[in-house]
């Protein structure tokens, strides 16, 4: 059955949803008079009347995504208060949430709480749908556990989204527009009747635009676009019980991203003095290696000091093929998605985010990711008992090739900067010299030897050899990882009497991944300088210096007793997830539900070395690389979610409310730390730690409190831990969801959504499902909401369309809103990284011609220029001692969290504004 989405200026229509998408259709032709909000859906594999499907999706159409201005993903956020998309180091891996809870970082190793679909084809990571997206029929938005439809298990939601197919009769699009920043974006599309049983269509997109950063230093542009999208369709219906389509795409990419800017003392507090070089002495050394101080205050002027020479530029391509089968074998229906997708994307990067020559990754293609996905998806779809029970099974199959290889170097002044970091920091002050060897004033050599007795020669030396440590690292490290995953299910409606329905479904998978990696590195320091200085870590008035002296020379274990080492493990899941509906119709037009649902998302790998262990000791103390590789392995992440709801609807108004709860087991958090990348599981424990949890750094009162040294601002001791059989869900996501839309006359269509979640940490936090202790540098975390999600979010849209006389001609006014209460946007929950709550507002005007065969239009994204960070992160290697620290009675007059660290930001776009033409035939 063909089926017309209501065309939208109205806000999506909104059912609470476990399961698949909206159906939409004919989204070339022009509104419906007719002010229904109804709309038939395919959202559990049937067409059915929105309003009777009690999951939670929300569905938009594609005229909303124009008058949103929605490309990609991220603009979603304006009309979908439980959504929140960023992006941050790496567009391959932005991060999509759903009521609060998503992955966060850039970890290929990573999958998404949140799943994204193109055409019923799993996209290996959500940043992928960042893409140009081409002519879209509608996107869904899936909130909580998916556990029993679609190809992937996803543990917070899904994102769905369907390409306009190729129609019967002749159509042809074109659009161009011209921005600020010299935004020139153009696309268009043809559909081609190639008989009476084979039509074909063919999309376009070309986006060029300069960048919203000033790199001052090497006078260039970054975060710019410079991209094109192409897809081919083919559509054969040789008859009405079979259709066959076949999709192909590929986008290419050439763009320099991503930039960060410190945050200032406006956005951290103003009290620290945290980027005043007499007070922060990190901030004393990037100056007189030559940072600007320019880079430290006003970061919303985007001006960026890049390290000469440096880059961000990166290439990417994305493509792939699929095939979808539909045939009524009369009794059934069968449905068969085949697909192949295709990424490669390497990037260059100023990693350190400074004009002073840290860490980078050369813009040569030898940092790159590529992934290589196989997919297969049957289902089966019947009734019986005389259209009692609507029953449908299903199997998937995946097999994935993920390759990434990493060129991770110091830069030119690493060794400078990382000596007198240390010299900085302590006792030895009197020293610094920055333009002399190892930091050390040449006169004073004599007085700092002496000051450690006869181990002065060993500790000047090892000054000398960090000072050396530069255009050293990684030598093509590669890292390989292959997941084969298969996966039965069902999905069962049964009719239980008149209006009461209780819908099962089940789903079993198994989950295998195969992981190896091999290093090069040519940093001979860092055995060196383990063999000549560990035996003083034994000296407790040594220690503190001959660890920094180490610490700073393997960051990163980017060591060259690494060199041609190769390690591997195996990993194998078995899981069973599902859900359970009950939903009743009192009246024809209100329908109460109460559900449960068990979402999974598979463990795996952190493909970053840094994670194998510290820099002390070496490798070879501990039993080599190999005997580490499980430090580099988490595990699955659970979800067990409940619901109830009410959704009414009556002619052109239509409420839904729901209200739930989520409980997280196992979850993947990526955070970084200032020098590596962690990943961790997060549970809790039943049995209370007494404050073994909490930060213990920064709080004398707190038991074991461990006291900051010159070169260990955060030495607390591990977390504590607990028996596996006390290990609870470590974070809860609950609230209630509101969204209402009404049409009161067929040119006004208004809506409003509010979503307060709360979502958590629970106490007493530990590490895995084994009960073993969190990482230290997670300490903030127990209790305190998580990362981007902020309590409150309310979104509204405001549609006119009026005619104008008997011209045929038509105007269109239109604004949407989306108010974001105050958040964190860093995963440790650092208090230097809050945001306040802002409004973001999008408008556009315009005139239409007659049945909308050409339109104008004049726009603004975020129309009042709204400043806001879309995650913050710990500078790297730029972590100065907490001593240096004022007190905050904020934190019971402990030293400020993190101390004399600074932090950079990834911002969100600025405020861009032009106009559209479109032309349809």
């Amino acid at each position: 059955m063909r089926i017309r989405l209501l065309s939208a200026c109205a806000v999506p229509a909104f059912v609470m949803a476990l399961s698949a998408p909206a159906w939409a259709q004919d989204a070339d032709a022009p509104a419906q008079d007719d002010p229904s909000n109804e709309i038939v859906v395919t959202a559990q594999g049937r067409a059915q009347v929105l309003s009777d499907v009690p999951i939670a999706v929300t569905a938009i159409a594609a005229e909303t995504l124009e008058l949103t201005g929605a490309t990609d993903i991220r603009q979603l956020n304006q009309i979908a208060p439980s959504l929140l998309v960023s992006s941050t180091g790496s567009e391959a891996n932005g991060s999509a949430r759903i009521r609060g809870i998503g992955t966060v970082g850039d970890n290929p190793g990573l999958e998404s709480s949140v799943a994204t679909f193109i055409d019923g084809v799993y996209r290996s990571r959500s940043g992928i749908g960042l893409n140009e997206l081409g002519d879209i029929e509608r996107v869904e938005v899936l909130r909580g556990p998916q556990g029993t439809l679609f190809g992937r298990n996803a543990s917070a939601g899904l994102i769905n989204i369907v390409s306009k197919a190729p129609a019967s009769t002749f159509g042809a699009g074109a659009e161009a527009t011209y921005g600020n920043y010299n935004l020139w974006r153009v696309g268009g599309y043809i559909n081609v009747p190639l008989g009476d049983t084979l039509s074909s269509r063919v999309d376009g997109v070309y986006v060029k635009r300069d960048g919203y950063y000033r790199d001052v230093t090497n006078n260039t542009d970054v975060n710019d676009r410079d991209r094109y999208f192409v897809r081919g369709q083919l559509l054969f219906e040789p008859s009405s019980a079979l259709s066959v389509r076949i999709i192909g795409d590929y986008t290419k990419r050439n763009e320099s991203c991503c930039a960060a800017t410190f945050i200032d003392e406006t956005v951290a507090p103003a009290n620290l003095g945290l980027l005043n070089p007499a007070t922060n002495p990190i901030v004393r050394v990037l100056r007189d290696l030559g940072q600007p101080l320019a880079a430290f205050t006003t970061p919303y002027d985007r001006d960026i000091y890049t390290s000469p020479g440096r880059s961000y530029a990166g290439e990417t391509r994305d493509w792939g093929v699929s095939g979808q089968i539909d045939y009524d074998l009369g009794g059934a229906k069968l449905t068969s998605i085949t697909a192949y997708r295709g990424y490669h994307s390497d990037q260059g990067s100023d990693t350190d985010y400074s004009y002073v020559d840290i860490l980078f990754r050369a813009a040569d293609g030898n940092s790159a990711r590529e992934f290589g996905t196989f997919s297969q998806e049957l289902r089966l779809q019947g009734e019986a008992f005389g259209g009692k029970l609507d029953w449908m099974v299903g199997a998937y199959y995946a097999n994935e090739d993920l390759t990434v290889t990493d060129n991770l170097r110091f830069g030119s002044q690493y060794g400078r900067f990382a000596a007198c970091r240390i010299i900085t920091s302590g006792a030895l002050g009197f020293a610094y010299a920055p333009n002399a060897t190892g930091c050390i004033n040449p006169a004073l050599r004599p007085t700092v030897s002496g000051a450690f007795g006869a181990a002065g020669p060993l500790i000047l030396a090892g000054f000398d050899r960090l000072d050396g440590v530069r255009n050293v690292g990684d030598t093509l490290s590669t890292y390989r990882q292959n997941s084969s995953n298969y996966a039965f299910f069902t999905h069962n409606i049964f009719e239980i009497t008149s209006g009461l329905n209780l819908t099962v479904g089940l789903r079993y998978t198994n989950e295998r991944k195969k992981f190896d990696a091999t290093f090069g590195s040519d940093n001979t320091a860092c055995p060196a300088q383990q063999a000549a200085l560990g035996p003083l870590l034994a000296n407790p008035g040594l220690a503190a210096v001959a660890g920094g002296l180490i610490n700073l020379t393997c960051q990163g274990n980017s060591s060259s007793e690494l060199n041609g080492v190769s390690i591997n493990r195996e990993r194998s899941e078995d899981e069973w997830t599902g859900t359970a509906i009950l939903s009743y119709k009192p009246t024809e037009d209100l329908m109460v539900y109460a559900s449960y649902a068990r979402g999974y998302k598979a463990g795996g790998f952190n493909l970053d070395r840094s994670a194998l262990k510290g820099p002390v000791p070496s490798f070879a103390s501990l039993g080599g690389a190999q005997a580490l590789v499980g430090n580099l392995e988490f595990d699955q992440e659970i979800n067990n979610a409940y619901e109830i709801g009410l959704k009414y609807s009556t002619g052109p108004f239509s409420l839904n409310v729901a209200a739930f709860r989520q409980d997280f087991k196992n979850f993947q958090l990526n955070t970084f730390n200032g020098s590596v990348f962690l990943v961790q599981n997060i549970n809790s424990c039943g049995t209370d730690l007494n404050g073994a949890d909490r930060d213990q750094s920064i709080n004398p009162g707190l038991p074991g409190y461990v006291a900051p040294t010159a070169t260990n601002s955060n030495p607390a001791a591990t977390t504590g831990g607990c028996a596996a059989g006390d290990v609870k869900a470590g974070v809860r996501s609950q609230g209630v969801e509101v969204e209402a839309s009404l049409v009161p006359h067929r040119d006004i269509r208004v809506s409003l959504g509010v979503t307060y979640s709360d979502t958590k940490y629970r106490d007493n936090l530990i590490g895995n499902q084994r009960g073993t202790p969190l990482d230290p540098a997670l300490r903030l975390l127990p209790g305190d909401n998580m990362s981007n999600a902020p309590e409150i979010v309310a979104t509204s849209s405001f549609a006119w369309t009026p005619e104008i006389g008997n011209s045929g001609l038509s105007a269109l006014f239109y604004v949407d809103a989306r108010m974001t209460g105050d958040f964190n946007t860093g995963s440790d929950l650092f208090p230097q990284k809050e945001q306040d709550g802002f409004v973001l507002a999008n408008g556009r005007v315009g005139i239409r011609g007659p049945q909308q065969k050409w339109a104008l239009e004049f726009w603004a994204q975020n129309i009042f220029n709204e400043g806001y960070t879309q995650v913050a992160f710990n500078s790297p290697f730029q972590q100065g001692p907490t001593a240096g620290a004022a007190l905050n009675s904020a934190y019971n007059n402990a030293r400020y969290p993190g101390g004399t660290q600074i932090f950079s930001a990834y911002l969100a776009e600025p405020r861009t504004y032009g106009i559209t033409g479109r032309f349809r035939f």
